[in-house]
């Protein structure tokens, strides 16, 4: 879960674990560690028609989760990060 700052710089202020509730480490409005950050929005054929969410998963929560997956997600090394 993000929250932003009033007025028009609109400043990341907060970044919070949706999974365990973990504030993560902020500094000058940018992420200090690694967020699995997703948004989706619902189509058709879902119970969920027309709604979007937004979810922040602090890497051990991630690692969590993805460990209960029936397939293991595919991993590729990046030679350049951003």
């Amino acid at each position: 879960m993000r929250k932003y700052g009033e007025g028009q710089d609109r400043k990341l202020i907060q970044v919070v674990c949706n999974k365990c509730g973990r504030a993560l480490k902020l500094e000058n409005g940018y992420l200090k560690e690694y967020c699995f950050s997703a948004d989706t929005v619902f189509g058709y054929f879902s119970h969920k028609d027309g709604s979007s969410q937004h979810f922040d998963l602090c890497e051990e929560c991630y690692d969590e989760v993805t460990a209960q997956f029936a397939l293991v997600p595919d991993e590729t090394e990046e030679t350049e990060l951003l």
